[in-house]
């Protein structure tokens, strides 16, 4: 038994190099302060979009992407598959609590300056990555074919055609025509279970590579304290100490995700009727809420332009900046750049917090 264990051990060492990775693991350590707690943060999005495949391949099983047969296919899958409203509310859950954790991972690691040399591209495929994430969220919303969702999709949809010289193609694309119609859900299919997975995959494998290169950043305050001997350099293994931490985590977040999902089981509504009119107070998914809101107070027309086409406008210019602040605030530490910064990321936490609630309450 021993030889043919040892036999079966060499075997892949050859082909994958096993003791090098063990060698990495470890070696590799994780900073121990008062802020180790956020580090869990992106182990915990990648658990959740392990979910999210899972289930999300489980319904593909049942689900027809088409007008006519998208919603009473889901309607099946909550009726008559065992088990299935039960897959369908996790796939949901995990897909809003993944897009909760991701925002919070993208502000602790904006405010701990994480982005510093070398770390810029790691903060910007981190950014792309969240993009995807809410592409994901918006894609996902218009599938079950249900009135809410296809209403939002067409205001969605209409906010994209404000875009400046490119808008109209883009509301064209989006929808497959002028209109949202099972030309707009099918690509919408499309996106959700192929392009997207596929583009988030290579940039999840990148952000990973780049986390796993260089490291977990110690904030500039704790790293301050260490070079002056205020307190002393503390770390732990990866593995196995930060990864059981890490999947206590998990089970955590599992058992939260299991209660709201039994709990609350997440509704299909009424099927979408693309000559009814809209119902009243109809609204996007609480991650556009702030952008929703926002649109809502700006005037219709601000000087010459259009306030629609404003808003979405410094909304591109505000994300284009937030991509970018590695290389802005480069020297991000104590100085008067950094300051800024952090005030503008306390800005933008209360103003996405405030806006939301306005728009719901």
């Amino acid at each position: 038994m021993a030889v043919l264990k040892r036999s079966t051990f060499n075997w892949l060492e050859e082909r994958l190099g096993i003791e090098s990775i063990e060698d990495f693991l470890r070696h590799k350590r994780v900073p121990i302060h008062r802020h180790t707690l956020w580090y869990y943060l992106g182990g915990m999005a990648l658990f959740l979009f392990i979910i999210q495949v899972l289930t999300g391949i489980l319904l593909l099983m049942y689900y027809r992407p088409t007008a006519s047969g998208a919603f009473e296919s889901v309607q099946f899958i909550v009726t008559q598959v065992k088990f299935g409203w039960l897959i369908r509310s996790i796939h949901s859950w995990s897909a809003n609590l993944m897009i909760l954790i991701v925002f919070v991972h993208m502000f602790s690691v904006f405010f701990m300056k994480a982005y510093r040399k070398p770390r810029e591209l790691t903060w910007v495929s981190g950014m792309v990555l969240f993009f995807i994430v809410l592409a994901f969220g918006f894609s996902g919303y218009l599938l079950p074919w249900n009135t809410l969702a296809f209403f939002a999709t067409k205001v969605g949809t209409d906010m994209a055609g404000f875009v400046p010289f490119i808008g109209g193609w883009i509301k064209v694309f989006l929808r497959g025509g002028n209109e949202v119609t099972g030309a707009t859900l099918t690509r919408f299919f499309g996106f959700h279970v192929a392009v997207l997975p596929g583009l988030a995959t290579l940039l999840l494998a990148l952000h990973l590579l780049l986390v796993q290169r260089l490291g977990m950043s110690v904030p500039p305050g704790v790293e301050k304290k260490i070079k002056e001997g205020e307190q002393p350099e503390r770390s732990m293994p990866f593995f196995p100490n930060f990864l059981l931490h890490d999947i206590m985590g998990w089970y955590g977040a599992l058992g939260v995700l299991g209660a709201l999902a039994a709990i609350f089981p997440w509704e299909l509504g009424i099927k979408a009727n693309p000559f009814a009119s809209a119902p009243a107070g109809i609204r996007p998914e609480w991650y556009f809420l702030f952008m929703f809101q926002t649109l809502k107070y700006l005037p219709s027309k601000v000087f010459f332009i259009d306030g629609e086409l404003l808003g979405l406008m410094l909304f591109g210019v505000v994300g284009a900046i937030w991509v970018i602040v590695p290389f802005l605030d480069h020297k991000a530490g104590f100085g008067r750049v950094t300051r800024f910064f952090t005030g503008l990321g306390v800005f933008a936490l209360g103003y996405i917090i405030v806006l939301s609630c306005l728009a719901i309450f």
